[in-house]
């Protein structure tokens, strides 16, 4: 008789957590930054669950296209699928070595790996024709209609801070990789994949993967991959440690357990705020459905990285179950 798993957690850290604010936005500062979220990662595995970790990249890219934008003329430009694939590389890099390192000091004799991971979108996505989704600096107007009319870019205003690119921003279809992601899972593997939502790739009529100027959400597609995988939980750390309806208001009120009815209700009513709270609980309450449709009950979790241990005690949090 075969022993069961462990359960598995996959935990989507996003982009702009690695950067505590505009002093502290350099490598060697993002790199501190997972050196200190992962000492809370390996109390989890310590804890007995297998991890997946996934992490977003959105200020990283931008990073990464404004080093190509200065450097035109001397070097060739950066496509936005191969800066995804650098990203990947270099935030994958952060936490191999660090969350390596944190095991390391727990005694636990755990490989971790990388893994260039490839998200499969529609070309016929709706979201392609209409690019919506702001990347790399801002312009003046005459500069970002200047590269319109030179590279096809679509462009618009943004936050009333000048004008950007704009890419568009398709559903995730399939994790291209997940096979070897479950592969190193059994194997004992504590695995990093899906960077920035995946680099975004079509497969052709010849049946051949391309990649494609787009950019994929990193909790939707982490909700694919956990949803494949067959995980147990969808952690989302943030900043606070439970989510809140009409959070900094009189009548704010923390929320320690939602029904997937009413995450949808909430959803529904706008009260988590379209940027803010409201991807992540649409993602968590996604991936708890279609869980629960192919006879899994998974749950979703969104805390801060601090308050992981005492969230999986339910002591703190905001779980979503069905």
């Amino acid at each position: 008789m075969n022993n069961p798993q462990p359960p598995l957690a996959v935990i989507a850290v996003g982009g702009n957590a690695l950067i505590r604010d505009d002093a502290h936005a350099s490598i060697p500062d993002q790199s501190a930054t997972v050196t200190a979220t992962v000492e809370h990662i390996a109390d989890l595995i310590a804890a007995g669950w297998r991890v997946v970790v996934t992490h977003g990249n959105g200020p990283q890219v931008g990073f990464i296209l404004r080093r190509s934008e200065i450097a035109a003329g001397e070097v060739c430009p950066v496509p936005l699928d191969f800066a995804v694939g650098d990203t990947q590389g270099a935030i994958g890099y952060m936490f191999q070595r660090a969350l390596g390192n944190a095991l390391a000091q727990r005694n636990l004799a755990r490989p971790v790996v990388s893994v260039v991971t490839q998200t499969r979108v529609n070309p016929a996505d709706p979201a392609f024709a209409r690019p919506d989704k702001p990347v790399g600096a801002f312009m003046d107007e005459a500069t970002a209609r200047a590269r319109a009319a030179e590279l096809g870019w679509s462009i618009m205003p943004d936050s009333g801070r000048g004008w950007r690119r704009t890419v568009a921003s398709p559903q995730p279809q399939e994790i291209v990789e997940t096979d070897v992601i479950s592969a190193l899972l059994e194997r004992g593997t504590v695995v990093i994949a899906c960077g920035g939502g995946g680099i975004p790739v079509v497969r052709d009529d010849a049946g051949q993967l391309q990649g494609v100027e787009a950019v994929i959400d990193k909790d939707r597609a982490s909700a694919l991959l956990a949803e494949q995988l067959g995980a147990d939980l969808l952690l989302i750390p943030t900043g606070v440690a439970q989510v809140a309806v009409r959070f900094g208001q009189p009548d704010q009120q923390w929320l320690s357990r939602l029904t997937l009815e009413q995450a949808d209700a909430l959803i529904a009513s706008g009260e988590l705020g379209a940027g803010s709270m409201q991807p992540k609980v649409e993602a968590i309450a996604g991936f708890v459905a279609r869980s629960a449709a192919n006879g899994k009950q998974a749950q979703g979790l969104i805390t801060s990285p601090e308050c992981i241990v005492s969230a999986l005690a339910g002591q703190t949090g905001t779980w979503i179950s069905a």
